[in-house]
């Protein structure tokens, strides 16, 4: 593996050119998605972390977990993916999306009285779903055929600029929903259907983490940069 040269790296860049590092930032607490066009360095020093101890942490994992048969997304063309994050991300929001609402109502019903961030929980997943459910249409409708119709068209790029604002506003909302809930703690009388609408709720955490990355890190980098 060669020579990785950090200084002049941004948080997201390497986590599109070593995504194993992706894994370094979630110990981290270090947020690779909206603020992928932070400085690596600016993030490591507010959280501490010498480059030297991520470098090991990073070489650590890839000798761990291995790099042979990553996808490359950035070797991708923008329709291929387009497609991929439409096949996997959208299809995996727009079935879980409902499901966690129904699992969250169900959690409020029972356990509301005693938890009463659980109506909290619930007004802002009911937000970040709504707002979920037209992001996914307008990229699938507006954003993706334009990357592939006119890249270079000023329309196009005032676009990617609406959906990296709509990406930091699902952002702020997870961000809410992880200090009202103590990082999706599992309170000690939470029943069964407690603890799975927790953990279903920080797996749709991560997959717009994942598709947020993809999108604002790699498909839409240089459109953005050249605004």
């Amino acid at each position: 593996m060669n020579k990785i040269d950090y200084q002049n790296k941004s948080v997201g860049e390497l986590a599109a050119s070593r995504p194993m590092s992706i894994h370094v930032y979630k110990q981290l607490g270090i947020d690779f998605c909206c603020g992928g066009g932070r400085p690596l360095m600016v993030a490591l020093e507010e959280k501490g972390v010498l480059i030297e101890e991520f470098d090991r942490k990073l070489q650590s994992i890839e000798a761990e977990r291995g790099t042979i048969g990553q996808i490359d997304f950035r070797e991708m063309s923008s329709g291929q993916l387009s497609s991929y994050i439409e096949d996997t991300h959208h299809a995996f929001l727009r079935d879980q999306l409902p499901r966690e609402s129904e699992l969250l109502q169900m959690v409020l019903n029972a356990h509301g009285r005693a938890h009463r961030e659980l109506f909290e929980v619930y007004r802002l997943f009911g937000q970040l779903k709504t707002d979920l459910e037209q992001h996914l249409l307008k990229e699938e409708n507006l954003l993706f055929p334009a990357l592939q119709d006119a890249p270079g068209e000023e329309d196009t790029r005032q676009l990617a600029i609406e959906i990296v604002e709509e990406h930091e506003a699902a952002g702020e909302i997870l961000a809410t929903l992880h200090r009202i809930t103590g990082d999706f703690a599992i309170p000690e009388d939470a029943c069964e259907t407690y603890r799975i609408a927790y953990d279903l709720l920080n797996a749709i955490e991560q997959d717009i983490n994942q598709h947020i990355h993809l999108e604002n890190n790699i498909l839409l980098k240089e459109t953005i940069d050249d605004v």
